[in-house]
């Protein structure tokens, strides 16, 4: 017990960046009728309701169409598709309005609970749902006339950041509303897509049965950008109607990522840990996807050189760092990752590996002046960490001797010359007296 107790302890530390990183974000959650449906969605409650404890705001889209689909078959309808997407006449609405509001209600239900015993004791959650989307019909494609389905015209981002300035979770069916007073049935795909992108949403985060994107040899995609999302979609788009959840999912994703969103995620809806693990564990449990960035990480090689030089000589004249020869870092580019722009090189880093102290020496990390905002610190320190990781470093070491704080705020804790593995202790420097620095790999 008293081991589980210290895991315990240890995980919640670590999870204490993210936690921080997430408060104050807006975050849409996309989740289909067979989420809702599913035995483990009350699980995903206690989980958003935990997420908006810790400071998050919330916007929960949910889908309906097996509910849908149900009610159609027991009122002896029949259930017209085309091209994939659902006519919706006078009869069929009526069953749409049944089951999104059949919906909506258990859900609210859910996000009340408050037993005692329960995770949800003392959430106190109040839930807004409301006339927040605008629609459209989709009117007569190809000689046919959807009739009461539609497409997302308008969101009331207003409305919403309203509610969500109250501390509320806005609560959102797949159902808009025209402003001649009419009812239209829109896919969830459209209204959590379009909801995102007019909130300027920080995170997408859809659910799939799966436990994330699934590449064409069945594995999980851990992390990728839209471009791999699109391929994944080009895939798939031969066999539609086998992967047509897959596709509507991806394309969602796509559609949200080009539009502003910076990060979609995707977890397992059957799986009771995978929101929380991905959201707040370094390794995550499904996919996470980045907006593309026209920079691109990569280890360095004898072209880059120059490059590098350009780059640190400013910082070598005055003192910062270390002079390079050009020899020198010819022998030793091999250590060297850079973040390029246009094949510009505008940031880099070296690691230094000490296998048997299993320690490594992180040295000359260089931001270009103009592209200093940003992360790309700590994309560089994230880059070769994971390389550190590989060759099995527990811990990375940096020396310094203007830029201590920025390291500490990177997660490096100052240490003494007795923290260097010993091949470092004797080559230190003591005229220049650098500061050590030190972080554990996790």
């Amino acid at each position: 017990m008293m081991v589980n107790n210290k895991n315990f302890v240890k995980w919640f530390r670590n999870s204490a960046p993210y936690i921080n990183a997430h408060r104050d974000k807006t975050v849409v959650l996309m989740l289909s009728g067979e989420a809702v449906q599913h035995p483990n969605f009350a699980n995903i409650i206690h989980d958003i309701a935990l997420m908006h404890s810790l400071g998050m705001k919330l916007v929960v889209v949910h889908g309906a169409r097996p509910q849908i689909e149900e009610r159609i078959a027991q009122r002896g309808l029949e259930c017209k598709i085309e091209n994939n997407v659902r006519v919706t006449d006078a009869e069929t609405l009526v069953a749409v309005k049944d089951a999104t509001g059949s919906l909506r209600l258990h859900i609210e239900a859910l996000l009340t609970m408050g037993l005692l015993n329960s995770p949800m004791h003392g959430s106190k959650i109040r839930v807004s749902t409301g006339n927040f989307i605008i629609a459209k019909p989709i009117g007569v494609k190809d000689g046919i006339d959807f009739k009461y389905t539609g497409c997302v015209r308008r969101v009331d981002e207003v409305g919403i950041n309203t509610q969500l300035g109250f501390g509320s979770i806005v609560l959102l069916s797949p159902i808009g509303y025209s402003t001649t007073g009419e009812v239209f049935n829109l896919a969830l795909e459209d209204v959590a897509t379009q909801t995102a992108i007019a909130l300027n949403a920080d995170k997408l985060i859809t659910f799939s049965k799966d436990e994330g994107l699934i590449d064409s040899t069945g594995e999980l995609v851990r992390s990728c950008s839209i471009r791999t999302v699109k391929a994944l979609a080009s895939e798939q788009l031969h066999e539609q109607e086998k992967h047509l959840d897959q596709l509507l999912l991806l394309n969602a994703i796509i559609k949200a990522g080009e539009n502003g969103v910076e990060r979609c995620h995707c977890v397992s809806y059957q799986s009771d840990t995978a929101l929380l693990q991905e959201l707040f564990t370094p390794d995550g449990a499904g996919t996470l996807i980045a907006k593309d960035h026209r920079e691109q990480m990569t280890t360095a090689t004898i072209d880059d050189v120059v490059g590098i030089l350009e780059l640190i000589q400013p910082l070598e004249q005055e003192g910062i760092l270390v002079k390079r020869s050009r020899e020198l870092l010819e022998n030793e580019i091999n250590r060297f990752v850079v973040l390029k722009k246009e094949e510009m090189i505008i940031a880099c880093a070296a690691l230094y590996l000490y296998p048997q102290d299993k320690s490594a020496e992180l040295a000359c990390v260089v931001i270009h002046p103009d592209y200093r905002k940003g992360n790309r610190g700590q994309r560089l320190i994230k880059a070769v960490s994971e390389i550190a990781k590989e060759q099995k470093i527990e811990t990375i070491f940096v020396l310094t001797t203007v830029s201590g704080m920025w390291f500490q705020e990177q997660g490096f804790i100052e240490s003494t010359i007795d923290a260097l593995p010993e091949g470092k202790k004797q080559l230190y420097n003591f005229q220049r007296n650098s500061k050590i620095l030190v972080k554990s790999i996790d």
